[in-house]
């Protein structure tokens, strides 16, 4: 049985129409396994391209594999990662990073807007060198970030600034990333080869494919283990051509671009909605695909009832509602509708 229109996650939509054109056609006939392919190799190109950069790229299963894939081609057992303490592979992978990598993972507290900046990334650099403590070896962030708000181009030019003059290697969790550059109107070259990103898990799943993200690598001293540890990782696709011709028809003429445009422009709607309403307030700032809001307790029944989402937190009770590339006005004003209702 399908599942009515939600705001709970993008991860609830249906695969675009697009991609699932480039799943049929890749379905023809037979095709060379792990990654040998056509499909894969035109796409790998596509991916250099985009980035204007000689980026290695590995098609993985899921957001998850990902985040692992890229903490351990980035880091040692005994090393430490940084992140946000609202980071999704810190919170919501329960602990399937820390276990396949060994690593300690320091959460380090966001700002209000769920953002690292290098102050308190700073304030962590410490014990150099001390064989009691976990040394820091990479540094990730969100993008968009958990709060659905966007770093800009100098924020991650500055905390990659950091990791370099600290020998850290810079890491960013990008399931939203395609969210994150149709808000800010640029490139994915300079989202991440011209801020100095080294690695980056590249979400698919949520921008409309039916499965597959991609783990992409910037800096050579990367490339060299990562082959052997997507194996070890348990993500290397025997049929990967199906995960690269997903990418390919995200990447071709830029899909991911109009897309994203108009999951983020439908969250602005929303945000601006819920703005309407004396009872409700929106918490943070609408910059990608996502709005925060607090809303009486007592609504959250009868409005999951017309359209399930998530209560983010409980305190205040903080809600999180998702648009999705095929959310549409039409969903917006139907949940308006059931406000009013209970307004």
């Amino acid at each position: 049985m399908l599942i009515l229109k939600s705001f709970a996650s993008d991860n609830y939509a249906g695969v675009l129409p697009e991609v699932m054109t480039a799943l049929n056609a890749a379905n023809a006939g037979h095709a060379r396994s792990y990654g040998a392919d056509d499909i894969t190799e035109r796409t790998r190109a596509l991916f250099r391209e985009a980035f204007g950069a000689e980026v290695d790229v590995y098609f993985v299963y899921n957001g998850t594999g990902a985040n692992v894939l890229s903490v351990m081609g980035a880091t040692r057992s005994h090393q430490s990662v940084l992140c946000a303490d609202t980071a999704h592979f810190y919170n919501d992978e329960s602990t399937a990073p820390e276990t396949l990598t060994g690593c300690r993972f320091f959460p380090l507290p966001a700002d209000e807007l769920g953002k690292l900046t290098p102050t308190v990334i700073e304030k962590r650099l410490i014990r150099k060198g001390d064989i009691h403590y976990a040394q820091p070896a990479l540094i990730s962030v969100t993008q968009s970030t958990e709060y659905g708000t966007v770093y800009s181009l100098d924020e991650l030019k500055n905390i990659s600034a950091l990791a370099r003059e600290h020998g850290l290697f810079f890491h960013v969790d990008g399931s939203r990333f395609f969210n994150a550059a149709a808000s800010l109107g640029c490139t994915l070259k300079e989202l991440a080869t011209d801020t100095g990103v080294d690695i980056l898990s590249l979400g698919g799943t949520k921008a409309g494919m039916m499965f597959g993200e991609a783990v992409v690598v910037f800096n050579d001293a990367l490339k060299e283990s990562i082959p052997y540890q997507q194996k070890q990782a348990m993500q290397l696709h025997s049929k990967t051509r199906f995960i690269a011709a997903q990418f390919e028809a995200m990447l071709r003429n830029e899909l991911w671009r109009k897309t994203a445009r108009h999951a983020n422009a439908v969250a602005r709607m929303l945000g601006e909605v819920l703005n309407d309403f004396p009872q409700v307030q929106v918490s943070k700032p609408v910059q990608a695909n996502a709005v925060f809001a607090t809303i009486p307790v007592a609504w959250n029944e009868p409005l999951m009832a017309e359209t399930p989402f998530y209560v983010w937190k409980e305190e205040g009770n903080e809600v999180r509602l998702m648009c999705a590339w095929d959310t549409t006005a039409e969903d917006v004003l139907s949940f308006k509708e059931a406000l009013q209702q209970l307004a």
